[in-house]
């Protein structure tokens, strides 16, 4: 079973538990955190409940652009691995 991990998000105190390590659990709150702070102060006299909606779409953008930026990434690297082992192949031969 898992540790129970205090976290602090919105100035609200959650005790949970997670299949995370403690430190990467307290990251991802910090990072929520952040982000409930950063679309409070952009959309004040929102409600709670929109505000929350436009932490999670934020957060769901960012991590989609992370998606996006790994499979670019991998598509570069396979083409240069290709490149590289075609360059081997002829000098080998």
């Amino acid at each position: 079973m898992s540790e129970k991990v205090e976290i602090v998000v919105g100035d609200r105190k959650y005790a949970i538990r997670g299949s995370d390590d403690r430190d990467q659990i307290l990251r991802a709150a910090a990072y929520v955190d952040r982000k409930l702070k950063e679309a409070t102060t952009a959309q004040q006299g929102l409600s709670e409940d929109r505000t929350a909606i436009l932490t999670a779409l934020d957060i769901a953008g960012d991590y989609f652009q992370l998606i996006r930026e790994k499979e670019e990434l991998l598509t570069e690297i396979n083409s240069r691995s290709k490149r590289l082992i075609q360059s081997l192949d002829m000098i080998v031969r």
